[in-house]
């Protein structure tokens, strides 16, 4: 069935009352919604409601919502192609071997090696295949911290696709939270613990930062990863420092180069010290220990 894509722009507070507003709101109808930061240095939050059927009434509907938050904002339209994403993003993609992981798509199953720990993705919507620097250097440093530390509660915040979690999940076999903003990713986040056999260990949650109950509830964790962006992170310090366990790891990715540097700083002054930093692509992973 073809979607329409209904968006509107507006500052991150209104971003996090609207998105909450929208979830309660549509939660019957299984409608996805998704807040995107476009401008970081201006703050612009895109909210975005994937519509089908009566597009027309959950427009209205959205109009209604922002009119009882006293917010105004013009709704912009977009239909979506009847396209299959997912067949779409794998031509021409590549698995990839990041330490002891292979991450590949279904088509590059018999690629696999006696020894490695498999990861199948078919990430659709959702961010984080295992193709990018990032990712790639989350898993390589993950491998090791849970080598030599062993931990018992993880955590991947702003998970996408659950690579980072089922990666967790599969080397350490433990409890792993992984949570996103983004209603969209949460669903492809469980669907790929369940094709990867770690549905038991793997919780996926929609929660934006650590408001939602469920951190409070899971805390404190030996090990969180968080691969997102480099000024959310440095805002999320003091958090990140009240939800790990006292000589807990955290392994933060998503910062460009030059970035580095004050992300560290941020932790640093949450009494985090570094530990280690994997450089791939332009991009780093950092390894701190609280």
């Amino acid at each position: 069935m073809t979607q329409t894509r209904l968006y509107f722009t507006v500052g991150k507070i209104e971003a996090d009352r609207i998105f909450a507003a929208l979830g309660a709101a549509f939660e019957d109808d299984g409608l996805p919604i998704a807040v995107l930061e476009v401008d970081e240095d201006r703050d612009i939050h895109e909210v975005s409601l994937y519509a089908d059927g009566d597009v027309d009434a959950a427009e209205a509907r959205v109009k209604g919502i922002l009119a009882d938050l006293s917010l105004s904002r013009p709704i912009v339209r977009e239909a979506l192609p009847d396209i299959d994403w997912v067949a779409r993003s794998l031509e021409g993609l590549k698995p990839v071997r990041a330490g002891r992981f292979f991450v590949h798509g279904a088509h590059d199953r018999e690629k696999r090696r006696s020894g490695e720990l498999a990861i199948e993705i078919e990430a659709g919507l959702a961010f984080g295949t295992g193709h990018h620097g990032t990712t790639a250097g989350c898993l390589e440093t993950l491998e090791q911290v849970v080598r030599r530390e062993q931990p018992r509660n993880a955590l991947d915040l702003g998970t996408g696709s659950a690579v980072l979690a089922i990666a967790v999940a599969r080397l350490a076999h433990i409890p792993v939270l992984a949570t996103d903003i983004d209603p969209v990713a949460v669903k492809v986040a469980a669907a790929n613990a369940r094709l990867n056999h770690v549905k038991a260990l793997v919780e996926t949650v929609t929660a934006p930062g650590f408001h939602h109950p469920i951190f409070a509830a899971r805390a404190p964790f030996d090990l969180i990863v968080a691969n997102i962006l480099a000024r959310p992170l440095m805002r999320l310090a003091p958090e990140m420092a009240g939800h790990i366990a006292l000589g807990g790891s955290i392994v933060l990715s998503g910062i460009l180069d030059r970035q580095r540097d004050a992300v560290i700083a941020a932790y640093v002054g949450q009494q985090f010290r570094h530990v280690r930093t994997v450089h791939r692509e332009g991009w780093v992973t950092i390894h701190l220990k609280r």
